[in-house]
């Protein structure tokens, strides 16, 4: 899925103000590239390596098969997103304020990522991972955590009671998060 042989390197260009063309992207790598508006622009089994796209509009943009590794996505709204082969992979991303409301993430991988405030009321994100992730204030409602392994991420707040956990993988150490509603004292 993401393995990229004999791919488009596409490096160091600022898109900024720049439009897209509305054909898309296959199999191109961009490396170190600012963006602020991929809308209507369609991205399949492409990389973004060290990309700053924070606060970029991407409104109908398809994603299929795309990877971010070490990027800027401060405030990337993804439901805004096209929905139909959605798929997406970010590793030591920074990932603060995105908005995953109501976006089918399943499978998806988060590695090594920062994901404060970030909003992921009524997502499906079964299957997921988090691994080293750091999810302070990130929002969990309605959302499908079904197999979703939290085990090596940190400062997450989840309601067990709206949110479906069935087989989510926790540490008996983060309990907490899971009955802050209850507002008890775990020692």
């Amino acid at each position: 899925m993401y393995n990229k042989r004999n791919v488009e390197l596409i490096s160091n260009i600022d898109f900024t103000g720049q439009y897209l063309p509305r054909n898309g992207f296959e199999q191109v790598e961009f490396s170190n590239c600012t963006f602020s508006d991929l809308s209507g622009t369609d991205f399949t089994d492409c990389s973004f390596v060290g990309c700053n796209l924070s606060n970029a509009a991407i409104t109908n943009c398809k994603l299929f098969d795309v990877e971010f590794i070490d990027c800027k996505l401060i405030g990337v709204n993804f439901s805004d997103t096209k929905d139909f082969g959605f798929s997406v992979r970010f590793e030591k991303c920074l990932l603060d304020y995105t908005n995953f409301d109501n976006k089918k993430l399943n499978k998806s991988v988060f590695s090594h990522c920062k994901i404060n405030g970030a909003d992921f009321t009524q997502a499906d994100l079964s299957k997921s991972k988090f691994s080293h992730c750091d999810l302070m204030g990130a929002v969990f409602s309605y959302s499908n955590l079904s197999g979703v392994d939290f085990t090596t991420s940190e400062n997450f707040t989840i309601d067990p009671a709206i949110n479906n956990v069935k087989k989510a993988k926790f540490l008996s150490s983060d309990l907490a998060g899971l009955l802050t509603k209850f507002d008890i004292i775990i020692k």
